[in-house]
């Protein structure tokens, strides 16, 4: 293992790496303020039954390195740290794979846990059927928290957005992302890597690849346990910052928005409008029939009621059933319906936000792009 730092502008370097050296796969896992994350998914990579690999971790300027973590797996794993100037993640991944010598590049989060198979059902759906770019799904570990599990569950069921973003057939062809994808090396370079976006750069490089006519495929099989945000209010602004995202994207790449990708927005404006009928009608019921105010029939106020409330009940009874099936778990089936409107209101409105600023009022920084909460994101 190499365990060096460096500033941006010095040269790649291998240790005792050679021009000739060559490995199947180079995994580069950029990392901010994550030891302990990184910790297991260094752990779980010692156990893969393929070895033709090497780990590169970039140090994103995190005020907690994990140095000392990789330090642990001397000698068990062929491992290179760096350590830089924090620049986000994409241009992170970027000066990993600057330095990397894989004929593919696979890149993982730091919060993912890899089955010992991983590698091997990337290798197999290679040799089976070659492509130029790769992807795959992600699950909850059984030792993820109840909370975990829930928005998990709320970013891969098809009853939320997990018919957009997921691990089985698609609504639109199928875009990896950056908890899990993969490329050819040289593939990556003639791309230019990923860009400047803070968010949505996953997406963006997967427009571009698709854009150079590259061939992209779901590998089914080479599946992560991805950990996400750990609560509800880590959840709401990184969703939030998705929804802006999508929008920041469709200024670059405008034929890059499709239908599907309303429905979130069309969910938050949709409770918007249930939520004033309810209230209306709960406060025509009450003068009437409570206040005596004025005189009416309450029947109307009655039924504005049900029909505000009846939708959310059902898609709430719906969510709950099905993630309590799925993880046994009644505790679970309820903090997915939080985590389901969390979700789907949380990119709704960065989605409208973004929308009315960019599209309607012009408003934007000098990049062509924002983003919201800035300062606390990671709090």
């Amino acid at each position: 293992m190499t365990l060096q730092q460096h500033t941006p502008d010095q040269q790649p370097q291998h240790g005792n790496a050679t021009a000739n050296d060559h490995v199947r796969f180079s995994i580069i896992v950029p990392v901010f303020n994550r030891p302990d994350e990184v910790d297991e998914l260094l752990d779980s990579l010692t156990r893969q039954t393929m070895r033709d690999f090497e780990v590169v971790i970039v140090e994103d300027g995190s005020q907690q390195p994990c140095e000392d973590v990789c330090q642990k797996y001397v000698g068990r794993l062929p491992l290179h740290y760096y350590a830089k100037a924090n620049s986000g993640p994409g241009q992170s991944r970027n000066y990993g794979v600057e330095r990397a010598r894989g004929e593919y590049v696979i890149i993982l989060d730091s919060d993912v846990i890899v089955p010992e198979d991983y590698l091997k059902a990337v290798d197999d759906e290679l040799r089976r059927e070659p492509c130029d770019a790769f992807g795959g799904p992600d699950r909850a570990h059984p030792s993820f928290t109840p909370t975990q599990k829930a928005i998990s569950y709320s970013m891969t069921s098809f009853f939320t957005t997990g018919g957009i973003r997921g691990g089985k057939k698609k609504l639109d062809k199928f875009y990896p992302r950056s908890f899990n994808m993969g490329m050819r090396r040289d593939v990556y370079n003639k791309l230019g890597g990923f860009s400047k976006m803070r968010f949505g750069e996953d997406i963006d490089f997967s427009i571009r690849i698709f854009k150079g006519g590259y061939r992209c495929r779901l590998f089914p099989g080479a599946w992560v346990y991805h950990k996400r945000r750990t609560d509800f209010r880590k959840f709401w602004r990184q969703v939030f910052n998705s929804g802006i995202a999508r929008i920041n994207l469709y200024k670059k790449y405008p034929e890059s928005l499709k239908v599907v990708h309303l429905l979130p927005a069309v969910f938050t404006v949709g409770i918007f409008v249930l939520a004033i009928l309810f209230l209306e009608s709960f406060a025509a019921f009450m003068f009437v029939d409570v206040f005596k105010t004025y005189t009416g029939d309450t029947h109307l106020a009655k039924v504005g009621m049900a029909v505000a409330v009846a939708p959310v009940l059902l898609y709430s009874l719906l969510i709950f059933l099905d993630a309590t099936w799925q993880y046994r778990s009644p505790k679970i089936g309820l903090l997915s319906i939080r985590a389901a409107f969390t979700q789907l209101l949380g990119y709704g409105s960065g989605f409208v936000q973004a929308w009315w600023r960019r599209c309607v009022g012009k408003d934007a920084d000098e990049n062509g792009e924002f983003e919201a909460y800035k300062k606390n994101f990671y709090k």
